[in-house]
């Protein structure tokens, strides 16, 4: 049987709905949860049944360096305004040769949190803005 090697995790692109595509340092937060609802029967009381119940999905985390773009940063100020801006989008991680070879997608998602970078007159990193998205599903689809 030929040996399969997991996927690298620093090849990926972000697309957002209406939203220039951008690269980005760091994403993370692609996860999903279900409640548990736990019951105890009426004959046993020592007994306790599990249930699944509501579904979560977790906060997605862009992390990129400040360029000129600010098409999310506009996003999130329309938010900020008042405006009801929801969006679909995906995350595609490529292999060695770009080819894509897992895709997650979510949908209904806004950007809940803008955080600017960290500034040091003494330092010579790249400034680094985050965005926090809040989705409603998001779902493993290849």
């Amino acid at each position: 049987m030929a040996r399969v090697d997991p996927y690298k995790d620093y090849r990926f692109q972000v697309e957002i709905d209406g939203i220039a595509p951008s690269r980005f340092l760091e994403c993370t937060g692609l996860g999903s949860e279900v409640a548990v609802i736990e019951y105890r029967e009426g004959g046993d009381p020592t007994a306790v049944r599990k249930l699944p119940g509501r579904a979560s999905f977790s906060d997605i985390t862009l992390k990129r360096g400040i360029t000129e773009s600010h098409d999310l940063y506009d996003w999130h100020r329309a938010l900020l305004q008042g405006q009801n801006d929801r969006r679909s989008g995906s995350i595609r991680l490529l292999d060695d040769e770009g080819a894509e070879v897992v895709r997650w997608v979510f949908s209904e998602a806004w950007p809940r949190k803008y955080e600017g970078p960290s500034l040091n007159a003494m330092g010579n990193q790249v400034a680094i803005e985050t965005f926090i998205l809040t989705c409603e599903s998001l779902e493993r689809v290849t």
